[in-house]
């Protein structure tokens, strides 16, 4: 039967502290990336409206 390497709770623990953070960062970085788009797309309906209200007067 293969040994399996065994870690230490210290080492156990900073590897699932790592990952965690690392998804947290993913998720945060995706939560950003549609805030920005977000913004963009609003900024643009912005400037539609702005022009469309400009011909009219």
């Amino acid at each position: 039967m293969a040994e399996t390497p065994k870690l230490s709770v210290e080492k156990a623990l900073s590897k699932l502290r790592e990952s965690e953070a690392k998804a947290d960062s993913l998720s945060r970085d995706g939560k950003a990336d549609k805030l920005t788009e977000e913004i963009k797309r609003m900024r643009a309906q912005r400037l539609r409206i702005d022009r469309q209200s400009s011909k009219r007067d």
